[in-house]
């Protein structure tokens, strides 16, 4: 299996400006140099087990929830996501998003079989 490193840079750049942190800030709180910080975020050096969880730390978030890009098993990570992206919603936001999770649920469980049938 061949991880997307592009994928949990960009993982990592969100949750880091949700925070509203700098690379810079960033840096300081993992002992990393700003540039191997952007490296990270561009996906372009492989980030190692132990700087990915010295960014999750610094982050307050979890390995997976940055990795979920790469983990065949993510549901939990991605329902977590979902939690995390509602919690500063009010009453009208949480149940516009709650009709819309339902309908596009429903949509594509109709659609599914369409889009996986193969050829005879």
């Amino acid at each position: 299996m061949k991880l997307d490193y592009k994928a949990i840079g960009k993982r990592i750049k969100i949750q880091r400006i949700q925070k509203d942190m700098t690379q810079d800030k960033l840096a300081e709180l993992t002992n990393l140099s700003n540039p191997h910080i952007s490296n990270v975020e561009s996906g372009s050096t492989q980030v190692s087990l132990k700087t990915l969880v010295v960014i999750a730390d610094a982050l307050d978030t979890t390995p997976d929830a940055l990795l979920c890009d790469n983990i065949k098993n993510a549901k939990e990570a991605f329902t977590n996501h979902i939690i995390a992206e509602t919690k500063d919603c009010d009453e009208v936001e949480i149940r516009i998003i709650a009709d819309t999770i339902k309908t596009l649920k429903e949509s594509i469980r109709s659609r599914r079989e369409y889009f996986t049938k193969t050829d005879e």
